[in-house]
């Protein structure tokens, strides 16, 4: 007898840090069924989606506040 296999799943690299959904869907202010289909078919990953919303051409309706380490070094004023 034949028997049937199951495609294997792969797993995909995560890239950036993963965004929760309700996070991903008000940054873009997208409705929870658009956000749920795009976060199942794309995954947590805040690089791949911030990426594909880019390429839709939809800017984020709120901005992420910075993390402390991205934020440059002050500099030093010199005194003319």
């Amino acid at each position: 007898m034949t028997q049937i296999r199951e495609p294997e799943r792969r797993s995909r690299i995560l890239r950036g840090r993963p965004y929760s959904l309700d996070e991903f869907a008000s940054k873009y202010g997208l409705l929870s069924d658009q956000a749920e289909s795009l976060f199942t078919r794309f995954g947590p990953s805040s690089i791949e989606l911030d990426l594909l919303m880019a390429a839709k051409r939809r800017l984020p309706v709120r901005q992420d506040r910075p993390v402390p380490q991205d934020r440059p070094a002050p500099q030093d004023r010199i005194a003319e």
